[in-house]
Protein backbone atom coordinates (compact mmCIF):
# COMPACT_ATOMS: atom_id res chain seq x y z
CA UNK A 1 0.00 0.00 0.00
CA UNK A 2 1.52 3.36 -0.96
CA UNK A 3 1.47 6.49 1.21
CA UNK A 4 -1.32 8.05 -0.81
CA UNK A 5 -3.59 5.07 -0.12
CA UNK A 6 -2.72 5.04 3.55
CA UNK A 7 -3.56 8.70 4.08
CA UNK A 8 -6.67 8.96 1.91
CA UNK A 9 -8.57 6.05 3.43
CA UNK A 10 -10.13 8.38 5.99
CA UNK A 11 -11.13 11.26 3.73
CA UNK A 12 -14.54 12.59 4.74
CA UNK A 13 -17.18 13.74 2.24
CA UNK A 14 -16.77 17.34 3.42
CA UNK A 15 -13.00 17.82 3.33
CA UNK A 16 -12.89 21.56 2.63
CA UNK A 17 -11.84 23.45 5.78
CA UNK A 18 -13.03 26.88 4.57
CA UNK A 19 -14.89 28.96 7.19
CA UNK A 20 -14.66 26.27 9.82
CA UNK A 21 -16.36 27.01 13.11
CA UNK A 22 -14.52 26.43 16.35
CA UNK A 23 -15.85 22.90 16.86
CA UNK A 24 -14.83 21.89 13.37
CA UNK A 25 -11.22 22.83 14.18
CA UNK A 26 -11.25 20.24 16.95
CA UNK A 27 -12.72 17.73 14.50
CA UNK A 28 -9.96 18.31 11.95
CA UNK A 29 -7.30 17.96 14.65
CA UNK A 30 -8.88 14.71 15.86
CA UNK A 31 -8.97 13.46 12.25
CA UNK A 32 -5.29 14.24 11.76
CA UNK A 33 -4.25 12.70 15.07
CA UNK A 34 -6.15 9.50 14.30
CA UNK A 35 -4.60 9.32 10.83
CA UNK A 36 -1.14 9.83 12.30
CA UNK A 37 -1.65 7.13 14.92
CA UNK A 38 -2.68 4.66 12.24
CA UNK A 39 0.54 5.29 10.33
CA UNK A 40 3.05 7.04 12.61
CA UNK A 41 6.34 6.53 10.78
CA UNK A 42 6.31 7.33 7.06
CA UNK A 43 9.42 6.23 5.21
CA UNK A 44 11.93 8.60 3.66
CA UNK A 45 10.53 7.74 0.24
CA UNK A 46 7.00 8.63 1.33
CA UNK A 47 8.14 11.93 2.85
CA UNK A 48 10.04 12.85 -0.32
CA UNK A 49 6.92 12.01 -2.32
CA UNK A 50 4.86 14.36 -0.14
CA UNK A 51 7.38 17.14 -0.74
CA UNK A 52 7.22 16.44 -4.48
CA UNK A 53 3.43 16.73 -4.41
CA UNK A 54 3.76 20.04 -2.59
CA UNK A 55 6.27 21.27 -5.17
CA UNK A 56 3.94 20.40 -8.05
CA UNK A 57 1.07 22.52 -6.73
CA UNK A 58 3.38 25.39 -5.79
CA UNK A 59 4.60 25.56 -9.38
CA UNK A 60 1.13 25.02 -10.82
CA UNK A 61 -0.51 27.75 -8.72
CA UNK A 62 2.39 30.23 -8.72
CA UNK A 63 0.59 32.89 -10.76
CA UNK A 64 -2.56 32.53 -8.67
CA UNK A 65 -0.52 32.88 -5.48
CA UNK A 66 1.15 36.06 -6.75
CA UNK A 67 -2.14 37.54 -7.95
CA UNK A 68 -3.93 36.72 -4.69
CA UNK A 69 -1.19 38.26 -2.52
CA UNK A 70 -1.20 41.30 -4.80
CA UNK A 71 -4.95 41.62 -4.23
CA UNK A 72 -4.56 41.32 -0.47
CA UNK A 73 -1.95 44.09 -0.43
CA UNK A 74 -3.56 46.38 -2.98
CA UNK A 75 -0.22 46.20 -4.77
CA UNK A 76 2.41 43.57 -4.00
CA UNK A 77 5.34 43.16 -6.36
CA UNK A 78 4.98 39.94 -8.34
CA UNK A 79 8.76 39.66 -8.41
CA UNK A 80 8.97 39.82 -4.62
CA UNK A 81 6.41 37.04 -4.31
CA UNK A 82 7.97 34.72 -6.87
CA UNK A 83 11.62 35.30 -5.91
CA UNK A 84 11.33 36.01 -2.20
CA UNK A 85 8.63 33.45 -1.39
CA UNK A 86 8.00 30.84 -4.08
CA UNK A 87 11.62 30.32 -5.16
CA UNK A 88 12.76 30.07 -1.54
CA UNK A 89 10.13 27.39 -0.86
CA UNK A 90 11.15 25.40 -3.94
CA UNK A 91 14.80 25.53 -2.88
CA UNK A 92 13.84 24.38 0.63
CA UNK A 93 11.97 21.39 -0.84
CA UNK A 94 15.03 20.44 -2.87
CA UNK A 95 17.26 20.74 0.20
CA UNK A 96 15.05 18.66 2.50
CA UNK A 97 14.40 16.01 -0.14
CA UNK A 98 18.15 15.57 -0.52
CA UNK A 99 19.02 15.39 3.18
CA UNK A 100 16.14 13.95 5.18
CA UNK A 101 17.13 10.29 4.61
CA UNK A 102 20.43 10.87 6.38
CA UNK A 103 18.82 12.79 9.24
CA UNK A 104 16.32 9.98 9.83
CA UNK A 105 19.04 7.43 10.62
CA UNK A 106 19.39 6.49 14.29
CA UNK A 107 22.25 8.17 16.13
CA UNK A 108 24.44 5.73 18.06
CA UNK A 109 25.31 6.80 21.62
CA UNK A 110 27.94 5.80 24.16
CA UNK A 111 27.06 3.40 27.00
CA UNK A 112 28.79 3.74 30.40
CA UNK A 113 31.06 0.97 31.64
CA UNK A 114 28.74 -0.40 34.33
CA UNK A 115 25.92 -0.72 31.77
CA UNK A 116 27.96 -2.73 29.25
CA UNK A 117 27.31 -4.61 27.01
CA UNK A 118 24.06 -2.68 26.43
CA UNK A 119 23.54 -0.60 23.29
CA UNK A 120 22.04 2.89 23.08
CA UNK A 121 20.86 5.13 20.28
CA UNK A 122 18.49 7.97 19.45
CA UNK A 123 15.58 7.53 17.06
CA UNK A 124 13.98 10.51 15.32
CA UNK A 125 10.22 10.11 15.39
CA UNK A 126 7.62 12.46 13.93
CA UNK A 127 5.89 14.48 16.63
CA UNK A 128 2.39 13.99 15.21
CA UNK A 129 0.35 17.06 14.26
CA UNK A 130 2.02 20.46 13.92
CA UNK A 131 0.04 23.70 14.05
CA UNK A 132 1.36 26.55 11.88
CA UNK A 133 0.21 30.14 12.38
CA UNK A 134 1.33 32.25 9.43
CA UNK A 135 1.44 36.07 9.24
CA UNK A 136 0.34 38.32 6.39
CA UNK A 137 3.68 39.81 5.33
CA UNK A 138 5.06 36.69 3.60
CA UNK A 139 1.99 34.47 3.62
CA UNK A 140 3.35 31.86 1.20
CA UNK A 141 6.87 31.53 2.61
CA UNK A 142 5.78 31.60 6.24
CA UNK A 143 3.05 29.01 5.80
CA UNK A 144 4.67 26.64 3.31
CA UNK A 145 8.18 27.01 4.76
CA UNK A 146 7.22 25.48 8.14
CA UNK A 147 5.04 22.95 6.31
CA UNK A 148 8.10 21.72 4.39
CA UNK A 149 9.92 21.10 7.69
CA UNK A 150 6.85 19.38 9.15
CA UNK A 151 6.42 17.03 6.17
CA UNK A 152 10.14 16.24 6.02
CA UNK A 153 9.97 15.21 9.68
CA UNK A 154 6.97 12.97 8.93
CA UNK A 155 4.27 15.07 10.57
CA UNK A 156 0.74 16.07 9.69
CA UNK A 157 -0.06 19.81 9.75
CA UNK A 158 -2.81 22.39 10.14
CA UNK A 159 -2.03 25.85 8.74
CA UNK A 160 -3.80 28.97 10.00
CA UNK A 161 -3.72 31.79 7.45
CA UNK A 162 -3.96 35.43 8.57
CA UNK A 163 -7.34 37.07 8.07
CA UNK A 164 -5.43 39.86 6.26
CA UNK A 165 -4.45 37.28 3.60
CA UNK A 166 -7.99 36.30 2.63
CA UNK A 167 -7.43 35.94 -1.13
CA UNK A 168 -4.17 34.07 -0.69
CA UNK A 169 -5.76 31.75 1.86
CA UNK A 170 -8.38 30.62 -0.62
CA UNK A 171 -5.78 29.82 -3.28
CA UNK A 172 -3.56 27.96 -0.82
CA UNK A 173 -6.58 26.03 0.43
CA UNK A 174 -7.35 24.86 -3.11
CA UNK A 175 -3.72 24.01 -3.87
CA UNK A 176 -3.20 22.02 -0.67
CA UNK A 177 -6.49 20.16 -1.12
CA UNK A 178 -5.29 19.11 -4.56
CA UNK A 179 -2.00 17.78 -3.16
CA UNK A 180 -3.07 16.24 0.16
CA UNK A 181 -6.07 14.80 1.97
CA UNK A 182 -7.33 16.88 4.86
CA UNK A 183 -6.08 14.41 7.46
CA UNK A 184 -2.51 15.06 6.29
CA UNK A 185 -2.54 18.83 5.66
CA UNK A 186 -5.40 21.26 6.27
CA UNK A 187 -5.58 25.01 5.60
CA UNK A 188 -7.66 27.09 8.01
CA UNK A 189 -8.92 30.57 7.13
CA UNK A 190 -10.87 33.14 9.09
CA UNK A 191 -10.22 35.38 12.07
CA UNK A 192 -11.67 36.15 15.48
CA UNK A 193 -12.89 32.99 17.22
CA UNK A 194 -11.17 30.80 14.63
CA UNK A 195 -7.77 32.31 15.42
CA UNK A 196 -8.33 32.06 19.16
CA UNK A 197 -9.50 28.45 18.98
CA UNK A 198 -6.59 27.45 16.75
CA UNK A 199 -3.99 28.70 19.24
CA UNK A 200 -5.69 26.68 22.00
CA UNK A 201 -5.66 23.37 20.12
CA UNK A 202 -3.70 20.46 21.58
CA UNK A 203 -1.10 20.17 18.83
CA UNK A 204 2.08 18.19 19.27
CA UNK A 205 4.02 21.36 18.42
CA UNK A 206 3.12 24.82 17.19
CA UNK A 207 5.01 27.32 15.05
CA UNK A 208 3.94 30.95 15.28
CA UNK A 209 5.36 33.79 13.21
CA UNK A 210 4.26 37.31 14.10
CA UNK A 211 4.61 40.12 16.60
CA UNK A 212 6.04 39.77 20.09
CA UNK A 213 2.77 40.82 21.74
CA UNK A 214 0.68 38.26 19.86
CA UNK A 215 3.42 35.70 20.44
CA UNK A 216 2.90 36.07 24.19
CA UNK A 217 -0.81 35.38 23.75
CA UNK A 218 -0.17 32.34 21.58
CA UNK A 219 2.38 30.95 24.02
CA UNK A 220 -0.05 31.38 26.93
CA UNK A 221 -2.77 29.57 24.97
CA UNK A 222 -0.38 26.75 24.05
CA UNK A 223 0.65 26.37 27.69
CA UNK A 224 -2.87 25.26 28.61
CA UNK A 225 -2.19 21.99 26.78
CA UNK A 226 1.60 22.01 27.35
CA UNK A 227 2.12 22.42 23.61
CA UNK A 228 5.76 23.26 22.84
CA UNK A 229 6.11 26.29 20.58
CA UNK A 230 8.55 27.77 18.12
CA UNK A 231 8.08 31.53 18.22
CA UNK A 232 9.41 33.50 15.26
CA UNK A 233 8.94 37.08 16.35
CA UNK A 234 10.58 40.32 15.31
CA UNK A 235 11.91 43.37 17.04
CA UNK A 236 14.28 46.09 16.03
CA UNK A 237 17.18 44.68 14.00
CA UNK A 238 20.03 47.22 14.04
CA UNK A 239 22.71 48.01 11.45
CA UNK A 240 26.21 49.04 12.51
CA UNK A 241 28.58 50.41 9.87
CA UNK A 242 32.34 50.60 10.48
CA UNK A 243 34.17 53.77 9.35
CA UNK A 244 36.18 51.77 6.82
CA UNK A 245 33.07 50.82 4.86
CA UNK A 246 32.31 52.11 1.38
CA UNK A 247 29.13 54.16 1.83
CA UNK A 248 27.99 53.52 -1.75
CA UNK A 249 28.21 49.76 -1.21
CA UNK A 250 26.45 49.98 2.15
CA UNK A 251 23.68 52.19 0.74
CA UNK A 252 22.96 49.77 -2.10
CA UNK A 253 22.69 46.74 0.17
CA UNK A 254 20.57 48.57 2.74
CA UNK A 255 18.24 49.97 0.06
CA UNK A 256 17.51 46.50 -1.30
CA UNK A 257 16.92 44.98 2.14
CA UNK A 258 14.98 47.88 3.64
CA UNK A 259 12.61 48.38 0.72
CA UNK A 260 11.94 44.75 -0.17
CA UNK A 261 8.22 44.30 0.49
CA UNK A 262 8.22 48.01 1.46
CA UNK A 263 10.04 47.13 4.67
CA UNK A 264 7.33 44.76 5.86
CA UNK A 265 9.86 42.10 6.78
CA UNK A 266 10.68 40.81 10.26
CA UNK A 267 14.43 40.80 9.53
CA UNK A 268 14.52 44.14 7.70
CA UNK A 269 17.14 46.59 8.98
CA UNK A 270 15.17 48.64 11.49
CA UNK A 271 17.56 51.42 12.47
CA UNK A 272 21.13 52.29 11.60
CA UNK A 273 24.34 53.51 13.24
CA UNK A 274 26.73 55.38 10.94
CA UNK A 275 30.19 56.73 11.79
CA UNK A 276 30.11 60.38 12.84
CA UNK A 277 29.99 62.67 9.80
CA UNK A 278 29.00 59.96 7.29
CA UNK A 279 25.21 60.50 7.13
CA UNK A 280 25.20 62.95 4.23
CA UNK A 281 27.40 60.67 2.11
CA UNK A 282 25.22 57.68 2.87
CA UNK A 283 22.03 59.61 2.09
CA UNK A 284 23.36 60.72 -1.28
CA UNK A 285 24.03 57.14 -2.37
CA UNK A 286 20.88 55.76 -0.73
CA UNK A 287 18.71 58.20 -2.67
CA UNK A 288 20.47 57.34 -5.94
CA UNK A 289 19.89 53.62 -5.54
CA UNK A 290 16.26 54.11 -4.60
CA UNK A 291 15.67 56.19 -7.72
CA UNK A 292 17.32 53.48 -9.84
CA UNK A 293 15.14 50.73 -8.37
CA UNK A 294 11.94 52.79 -8.11
CA UNK A 295 11.97 55.77 -10.50
CA UNK A 296 8.33 56.27 -9.55
CA UNK A 297 6.22 54.95 -6.69
CA UNK A 298 2.50 55.44 -7.19
CA UNK A 299 1.85 53.20 -10.19
CA UNK A 300 5.07 51.23 -9.93
CA UNK A 301 4.06 47.58 -9.51
CA UNK A 302 7.51 46.78 -8.14
CA UNK A 303 7.00 49.06 -5.14
CA UNK A 304 4.72 47.31 -2.68
CA UNK A 305 1.84 48.93 -0.82
CA UNK A 306 1.32 48.77 2.92
CA UNK A 307 -0.97 45.81 3.63
CA UNK A 308 -3.96 47.68 5.13
CA UNK A 309 -5.16 50.95 6.65
CA UNK A 310 -4.24 49.87 10.18
CA UNK A 311 -0.59 49.36 9.28
CA UNK A 312 -0.50 52.46 7.06
CA UNK A 313 -1.87 54.67 9.84
CA UNK A 314 0.58 53.17 12.30
CA UNK A 315 3.52 54.22 10.10
CA UNK A 316 2.09 57.70 9.61
CA UNK A 317 1.78 57.91 13.39
CA UNK A 318 5.48 57.13 13.76
CA UNK A 319 6.35 59.91 11.33
CA UNK A 320 4.06 62.43 13.02
CA UNK A 321 5.44 61.56 16.45
CA UNK A 322 9.06 61.84 15.29
CA UNK A 323 8.41 65.14 13.51
CA UNK A 324 6.72 66.59 16.60
CA UNK A 325 9.73 65.65 18.73
CA UNK A 326 12.27 67.30 16.44
CA UNK A 327 13.43 64.60 14.03
CA UNK A 328 14.35 65.58 10.47
CA UNK A 329 12.50 63.60 7.78
CA UNK A 330 14.01 63.10 4.32
CA UNK A 331 11.37 61.63 2.01
CA UNK A 332 12.58 60.02 -1.21
CA UNK A 333 9.72 60.34 -3.68
CA UNK A 334 11.32 60.73 -7.15
CA UNK A 335 8.19 62.08 -8.89
CA UNK A 336 6.68 63.81 -5.84
CA UNK A 337 3.55 61.70 -6.26
CA UNK A 338 0.49 61.56 -4.05
CA UNK A 339 0.56 58.14 -2.38
CA UNK A 340 -2.09 58.19 0.34
CA UNK A 341 -4.92 56.79 -1.77
CA UNK A 342 -2.82 53.81 -2.94
CA UNK A 343 -1.59 53.10 0.59
CA UNK A 344 2.08 53.49 -0.26
CA UNK A 345 4.69 55.11 1.97
CA UNK A 346 7.70 56.73 0.33
CA UNK A 347 11.14 55.63 1.52
CA UNK A 348 11.95 58.00 4.36
CA UNK A 349 15.15 58.58 6.32
CA UNK A 350 14.92 60.09 9.79
CA UNK A 351 17.82 61.87 11.48
CA UNK A 352 17.93 63.55 14.86
CA UNK A 353 15.95 60.71 16.40
CA UNK A 354 15.86 60.01 20.13
CA UNK A 355 15.03 56.92 22.12
CA UNK A 356 11.84 58.59 23.35
CA UNK A 357 10.27 58.55 19.89
CA UNK A 358 7.84 55.78 19.03
CA UNK A 359 9.85 54.90 15.94
CA UNK A 360 12.79 53.99 18.20
CA UNK A 361 10.67 52.00 20.64
CA UNK A 362 8.54 49.85 18.35
CA UNK A 363 9.33 47.63 15.39
CA UNK A 364 8.91 49.75 12.26
CA UNK A 365 7.79 47.21 9.63
CA UNK A 366 7.83 49.78 6.85
CA UNK A 367 10.16 51.79 4.55
CA UNK A 368 11.29 54.19 7.29
CA UNK A 369 14.96 54.26 8.31
CA UNK A 370 16.14 56.11 11.44
CA UNK A 371 19.86 56.96 11.39
CA UNK A 372 22.07 57.78 14.34
CA UNK A 373 25.79 58.58 14.37
CA UNK A 374 28.43 57.22 16.75
CA UNK A 375 32.05 57.83 17.67
CA UNK A 376 32.96 54.62 19.53
CA UNK A 377 31.75 51.17 18.49
CA UNK A 378 31.65 50.06 22.13
CA UNK A 379 28.98 52.72 22.74
CA UNK A 380 26.84 51.14 20.00
CA UNK A 381 27.37 47.68 21.43
CA UNK A 382 26.22 48.95 24.82
CA UNK A 383 23.16 50.56 23.19
CA UNK A 384 22.19 47.31 21.43
CA UNK A 385 22.79 45.18 24.51
CA UNK A 386 20.62 47.42 26.67
CA UNK A 387 17.60 46.58 24.51
CA UNK A 388 15.66 43.39 23.75
CA UNK A 389 17.71 40.96 21.72
CA UNK A 390 16.96 41.44 18.02
CA UNK A 391 16.09 38.87 15.37
CA UNK A 392 19.08 40.04 13.32
CA UNK A 393 22.12 42.27 13.81
CA UNK A 394 23.88 43.54 10.69
CA UNK A 395 27.49 44.70 10.73
CA UNK A 396 29.31 46.22 7.75
CA UNK A 397 33.07 45.73 7.77
CA UNK A 398 35.38 43.45 5.75
CA UNK A 399 37.82 43.08 8.65
CA UNK A 400 36.98 39.72 10.22
CA UNK A 401 38.66 40.39 13.55
CA UNK A 402 36.56 43.52 14.11
CA UNK A 403 33.41 41.67 13.01
CA UNK A 404 34.18 38.90 15.48
CA UNK A 405 34.62 41.50 18.20
CA UNK A 406 31.09 42.82 17.62
CA UNK A 407 29.57 39.35 17.21
CA UNK A 408 31.11 38.02 20.42
CA UNK A 409 29.83 40.94 22.49
CA UNK A 410 26.22 40.94 21.29
CA UNK A 411 23.27 38.57 21.02
CA UNK A 412 20.85 38.24 18.11
CA UNK A 413 19.01 35.53 16.26
CA UNK A 414 21.34 36.08 13.31
CA UNK A 415 24.58 38.00 12.80
CA UNK A 416 24.91 39.28 9.25
CA UNK A 417 28.21 40.66 7.98
CA UNK A 418 28.05 42.95 4.95
CA UNK A 419 24.52 41.82 4.06
CA UNK A 420 20.93 42.10 5.19
CA UNK A 421 17.84 39.89 4.82
CA UNK A 422 19.22 37.14 2.58
CA UNK A 423 20.11 34.71 5.37
CA UNK A 424 16.44 33.72 5.54
CA UNK A 425 16.76 32.03 2.15
CA UNK A 426 19.86 30.01 3.04
CA UNK A 427 18.77 26.38 3.20
CA UNK A 428 21.48 25.12 5.54
CA UNK A 429 21.20 27.88 8.17
CA UNK A 430 18.77 27.72 11.10
CA UNK A 431 16.32 30.60 11.33
CA UNK A 432 14.97 32.00 14.57
CA UNK A 433 15.32 34.56 17.30
CA UNK A 434 16.61 34.75 20.84
CA UNK A 435 14.98 36.30 23.88
CA UNK A 436 12.27 38.76 22.89
CA UNK A 437 12.77 38.00 19.18
CA UNK A 438 11.71 34.39 19.56
CA UNK A 439 12.58 30.87 20.61
CA UNK A 440 13.33 27.72 18.68
CA UNK A 441 14.68 27.30 15.18
CA UNK A 442 13.63 25.91 11.85
CA UNK A 443 15.17 25.81 8.33
CA UNK A 444 18.32 23.71 7.87
CA UNK A 445 18.82 20.48 9.82
CA UNK A 446 17.33 22.31 12.80
CA UNK A 447 13.98 22.37 10.98
CA UNK A 448 13.95 18.57 10.78
CA UNK A 449 15.15 18.00 14.34
CA UNK A 450 12.93 20.72 15.86
CA UNK A 451 9.87 18.94 14.49
CA UNK A 452 11.06 15.44 15.42
CA UNK A 453 10.99 13.67 18.76
CA UNK A 454 14.49 12.62 19.78
CA UNK A 455 13.60 9.35 21.42
CA UNK A 456 16.31 7.64 23.44
CA UNK A 457 16.51 3.84 23.12
CA UNK A 458 18.58 1.42 25.20
CA UNK A 459 18.77 -2.31 24.67
CA UNK A 460 20.25 -4.91 27.04
CA UNK A 461 21.33 -8.38 25.89
CA UNK A 462 20.83 -11.57 27.92
CA UNK A 463 23.93 -10.75 29.90
CA UNK A 464 22.67 -8.25 32.50
CA UNK A 465 25.78 -6.70 34.04
CA UNK A 466 23.97 -4.55 36.59
CA UNK A 467 22.86 -7.64 38.51
CA UNK A 468 26.40 -7.96 39.82
CA UNK A 469 26.18 -4.68 41.72
CA UNK A 470 22.79 -5.17 43.37
CA UNK A 471 22.58 -5.04 47.19
CA UNK A 472 23.96 -5.89 49.60
CA UNK A 473 26.64 -3.29 48.89
CA UNK A 474 29.53 -5.12 50.50
CA UNK A 475 30.77 -7.21 47.61
CA UNK A 476 34.25 -6.97 46.08
CA UNK A 477 32.72 -5.30 43.00
CA UNK A 478 31.48 -2.47 45.20
CA UNK A 479 34.91 -1.95 46.68
CA UNK A 480 36.34 -1.90 43.15
CA UNK A 481 33.78 0.69 42.04
CA UNK A 482 34.61 2.81 45.06
CA UNK A 483 38.31 2.61 44.38
CA UNK A 484 38.25 3.01 40.58
CA UNK A 485 35.16 5.07 39.72
CA UNK A 486 34.00 7.07 42.75
CA UNK A 487 36.93 9.44 42.71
Amino acid sequence: MNSQTKTTSMTTPDSTPHNLDAQRLHDVLALQKYAYQRYPLPTAKERIDRLARLKRVLVKYQDQFAEAINEDYGNRSMGETKIGELLTCLEHIKYYSKNLSGWMKPSKRHVGIIHQPAKAWVQYQPLGVVGIIAPWNYPLLLSVGPLICALAAGNHAMIKISSASMHFGRVLENAIAEAFPQELVAVITGGGAISDTFSHLAFDKMIFTGSTNVGKTVMAAAAENLVPVILELGGKSPVLVHPSSDMADVAERIAVGKLWNAGQTCVAPDYMFLPKGKTAEFLNHYEQYIKQMYPSLRDNQDYTSIINDKQYNRLQGYLDNAREQGAQLIEINPQNELLDDVRKVAPTVLTGVTTEMRIMKEEIFGPLLPIMEYEQIDDVIEFINSRPRPLALYYFDFDQARADYVAQRTHSGHFGQNMVLTHVAQDDLPFGGVGASGMGKYHGPEGFFSLSHERSVMSNPKLYSLKYILPPFNKPIHRLISKMLLR
